[in-house]
């Protein structure tokens, strides 16, 4: 497997692989990143990915777009189109979908982007479904909820005090956790269906202060006191999650590949993140 732009999601990912035997060959543009585990790593910009590319069987494409468009696109497109690999999955965002005021989303729902990151996404999967029609490759598309796991949970800034139950009423977020990306990935990879797009998250959209709340229960720590959403000191980027709120269905998973999600809710994610602790 060539993963380019090898992330959070794609690590998860490898680690799931590689014991079944899978070479996975990685690209970051960090030289701190280069130790990845399970995997054989490479700069890029700055390597040849022609090889990479005719070496791979499968393909996993993890960078987000710039105003530029998909990174990798204008370079791999066209050895994509020689090299036709058996799977290509491109990771995108459930932010494609834009606001529904806490209403239901699922695969068939028209893609309405209200952030311009969600807009790069959306331009970003059609610019790559664009390539895959005009050359048959056997694109899939899966579209994620807020990503946690280890590493990226909330028990840290809920110790050192950091932590703020911001109250936007009405306001609901679908998470899933990244091993549970790594599953779906997996089943997909077993089960490819050409064309398809699939929603990764999991059964529980919640509002974001339920999530703060039960991580302090766990730790035994006070609840962070609320904060009304207007009162909140926030980055832009963590305004621009507020500015949407729906909730995500995940059926077509568990129908079309035979998920069982691990962690079904939050609960049992951060649960699970406490003991590994």
């Amino acid at each position: 497997m060539l993963s380019l732009g090898h992330g959070y999601s794609a690590r998860a990912l490898a680690a799931r692989l590689a014991p079944e035997g899978w070479h996975i060959i990685g690209t970051t543009r960090g030289a701190e990143k280069l130790d990845a585990p399970h995997a054989e790593m490479h700069i890029w910009p700055g390597t040849d990915l022609g090889p990479l590319v005719a070496r791979a069987s499968h393909v996993l494409l993890n960078a987000g777009p710039t105003d530029e468009g998909d990174p990798f696109l204008p370079e791999v497109g066209g050895m994509l189109a020689q090299s036709r690999p058996e799977w290509i999955g491109y990771l995108s965002t459930t932010g494609v979908y834009g606001d529904h005021a806490g209403g239901w989303v699922d695969e068939q729902t028209p893609v309405a982007p209200s952030t311009r990151r969600g807009e790069l996404r959306a331009q970003a999967e059609a610019s790559w479904q664009a390539l895959a029609a005009t050359h048959a490759l056997p694109l899939h598309i899966f579209r994620l909820a807020g990503i946690y796991g280890p590493g990226r949970g909330p028990f840290a800034k809920v110790r050192a005090g950091k932590a703020r139950r911001i109250i936007k009423p009405g306001q609901v977020f679908s998470r899933i956790h990244v091993e549970d990306i790594a599953q779906v990935l997996a089943a997909s990879i077993v089960r490819p269906d050409p064309g398809a797009i699939y929603n990764l998250c999991d059964d529980d959209p919640a509002p974001p202060q339920d999530v703060i709340e039960h991580a302090a229960q766990l730790l035994g720590m006070p609840v962070p006191p609320a904060i009304p959403f207007e009162q909140a000191e926030l980055s832009p980027m963590a305004r621009s999650f507020y500015a949407e709120s729906k909730r995500v269905r995940n059926d077509r998973i568990k129908r079309d590949l035979g998920i069982e999600l691990l962690y079904p809710t939050y609960r049992e994610g951060l649960r699970e993140l406490l003991e590994r602790e």
